[in-house]
């Protein structure tokens, strides 16, 4: 509740410049959650000092900008960036072979995942930039994706519940819960509807084959 207390208070004395900076270093690796964040600039919009629909806008560009930047220092410097002492404290070489191990499972999905695993976003962003398998604009695409699911999300809870503090940090930890469900579930929909598109496409391939095969069959009796 205190650290709640000190973002809500830096907010209203800083507006929307305040909650684009925390966010932006947040998404760098240091230690605030984003969740909170976006909550607080909810609640300073539930108590009159900001707007909701401009707050949910900056935090999307507080989100995605620290994200576009932590990608792009993977991808302009490679191994080199572990160098830095930030990175290398984010990055260590246990997080970057998980992370390695999950592109290599998961592939490029697992960007879209990792905004909803704060403990590992940052290394997974900076390792997908230093991998030079993913471009920029497909990694915009996937990270924009989920925040467009999250940022909202948080932004909202902390405006509805301005006036009542302590429900909106039990809902932060339940809602925690809530999104990895949807995060499932949502998945899950994409694979089955990829598999369909696939079985569809493969039927009309079939297809495609047999007709040929009998033109071919006329053509030879002709």
């Amino acid at each position: 509740m205190a650290f709640l207390d000190q973002l809500i208070g830096l907010f209203i004395q800083h507006g929307y410049l305040a909650v684009f900076v925390v966010l932006l270093v947040s998404g760098f690796g240091v230690p605030i959650p984003e969740d909170l964040s976006l909550v607080a600039g909810g609640i300073i919009a539930g108590l009159g000092h900001a707007d909701v629909r401009v707050m949910c806008a900056v935090g999307l560009a507080g989100v995605l900008v620290g994200d576009s930047v932590v990608f792009l220092v993977g991808r302009t410097f490679g191994v080199r960036a572990l160098r830095v002492r930030w990175i290398a404290h984010v990055l260590t070489p246990r997080r970057h072979a998980q992370v390695k191990a999950k592109f290599t499972r998961y592939g490029n999905r697992l960007m879209f995942v990792a905004r909803f695993l704060p403990g590992l976003r940052t290394a997974v962003f900076l390792t997908a930039g230093m991998s030079h398998r993913v471009s920029f604009v497909r990694f915009i695409a996937l990270d924009g994706l989920a925040a467009l699911i999250s940022v909202p999300f948080w932004v909202w809870l902390g405006y509805l519940g301005a006036e009542h503090r302590e429900w909106v940090l039990a809902q932060v930890h339940r809602s925690q819960g809530v999104l990895a469900v949807l995060l499932v579930a949502l998945v899950a929909l994409v694979a089955v509807w990829a598999w369909r598109r696939g079985r569809d496409r493969l039927r009309r391939l079939h297809a495609h084959r047999e007709r040929r095969a009998e033109r071919s069959a006329r053509d030879a009796e002709d």
